[in-house]
């Protein structure tokens, strides 16, 4: 077995989660190449620096590419273990695209060669690693793949996904327990040596489709609860009731744990991931589609809540607040805040103020609308109109004597002081 110095490793995608994994490693001592197709992300991590926003990340990456352990290309070079940590997004029918995934097979087939271990990291639909091996099969015929062979196979092929939260990756990449699912169980072994170099948690082997359904399996878990919870907020405004109050109250059971409403979902896992599900077995997912359904229609609720608003309250600016998926992140990916308070300025104009302490500049969904990115204080003392769209901490910070003059929709439940308007 390779030392951790001797070890080479290639991670192709180097964002929120290749970059964070490709830093761990290194840290190990493993001589670590990260791959990616964009020359400003190349550059901006080989000067030392990040170019995402992660706790801990940007001193951890400084070090690393200091020491000579991380260097970062838009070519890939020989390596003993290659990480595939690309993005699978879907498309306008809600059809998984695996196409960046097999791009980055296609790119490590050139340099692969016996004894190398391949590994996916990619939430992908169930069956993507039989793709990834049946695709290196075709291109490097002199290679022995995984489960095309009576022989013992050239290379090990595994699917192990993230299961990480932002704001704390670096922790959890280590701590958290790890899925690894082989080709074959030799793979799986393989595989296993390798992640035993950095993580602390509880490492499990399993098949490569069971771990491919085991991470869309907590993801949809989530989103299902979450529907449950938004639906519950469409419930209680209907009847007057307050909802944080009301799931406070029932979540002193001791069997009941209900999630925190909110605008809808975002995130590149829990928004995503359900669909392939759905995609894969539409017949025997109708309670994975509603819950879709009814956290997309949540957002659909929130713009129209505030567009009543300030309908009723001509000329008064409006300060949205948040523009991320969740809260002390600079993470935007099918933030459901960005298309509420996109649709509002889309609509509404020079009347729109956005907060956002984790962005320097509005996302491009604002091109055009008017709106103006502004400081929380500036929001404060010119807008007559509040709407919480993400619980950021400087949100959670503002008195009531700052906000008690003025009109507010809460979709986080931030600020259970603020009184409300008489029905």
């Amino acid at each position: 077995m390779l030392s951790d110095v001797e070890l080479k490793v290639a991670v192709l995608g180097l964002g929120y989660i290749g970059l964070p994994t490709a830093a761990i490693i290194a840290r190990t001592g493993a001589q670590v190449l990260g791959v990616d197709v964009t020359a400003s992300v190349v550059d901006t991590i080989n000067s030392g620096k990040v170019h995402i926003e992660e706790v801990d990340l940007d001193g951890l990456v400084s070090g690393v590419v200091a020491r000579g352990t991380l260097r970062a290309s838009m070519a890939i070079a020989p390596a003993d273990v290659f990480v595939i940590a690309v993005p699978t997004p879907f498309d306008a029918d809600h059809a998984p695209d695996i196409a960046y995934v097999l791009q980055a097979a296609t790119t490590i087939a050139s340099v692969l060669k016996p004894g190398d271990t391949i590994i996916l990291e990619s939430t992908s639909p169930v069956g993507t690693t039989e793709k990834v091996r049946d695709l290196l099969a075709t291109l490097r015929p002199d290679l022995k793949v995984p489960g095309r062979t009576g022989d013992q196979a050239d290379i090990a092929i595994a699917y192990c996904p993230e299961r990480v939260l932002p704001g704390r990756i670096l922790v959890e990449l280590i701590d958290n327990d790890r899925v690894i699912g082989g080709i074959t169980p030799r793979c799986a072994r393989k595989a296993l040596t390798f992640y035993r170099r950095f993580v602390r948690g509880a490492c499990v082997t399993t098949t490569a489709r069971a771990a491919e359904m085991t991470k869309l399996t907590e993801n949809a878990f989530r989103d299902v609860n979450i529907a449950f919870a938004n639906e519950l907020s469409l419930i209680a405004d209907t009847m007057g009731v307050d909802v944080w109050e009301v799931i406070h109250l029932a979540n002193r059971h001791p069997r009941v744990n209900i999630l925190s409403p909110g605008p809808g979902v975002g995130g590149h896992c829990i928004a995503v991931d359900p669909w392939f599900l759905v995609h894969a077995a539409p017949e025997q997912t109708p309670l994975i589609r509603t819950a879709r359904e009814v956290n997309d229609g949540k957002t659909d609720h929130v713009i129209a809540q505030v567009a009543a608003l300030l309908e009723a309250t001509p000329d008064t600016p409006v300060a949205c607040l948040g523009l991320a998926f969740k809260a002390n992140i600079d993470d935007f990916r099918e933030s459901p805040a960005v298309k509420v308070a996109a649709a509002i300025a889309r609509r509404f104009g020079d009347r729109v103020r956005i907060v956002e302490p984790h962005a320097a500049a509005l996302p491009a969904a604002f091109d055009g609308t008017g709106a103006a990115l502004v400081d929380v204080d500036t929001a404060i003392e010119t807008c007559g109109i509040m709407v919480v769209l993400v619980d950021h901490d400087v949100f959670r910070s503002i008195p009531l004597e700052e906000r008690i003059d003025k009109a507010v929709l809460d979709t986080r439940g931030i600020w259970p002081d603020q009184p409300r308007p008489a029905r």
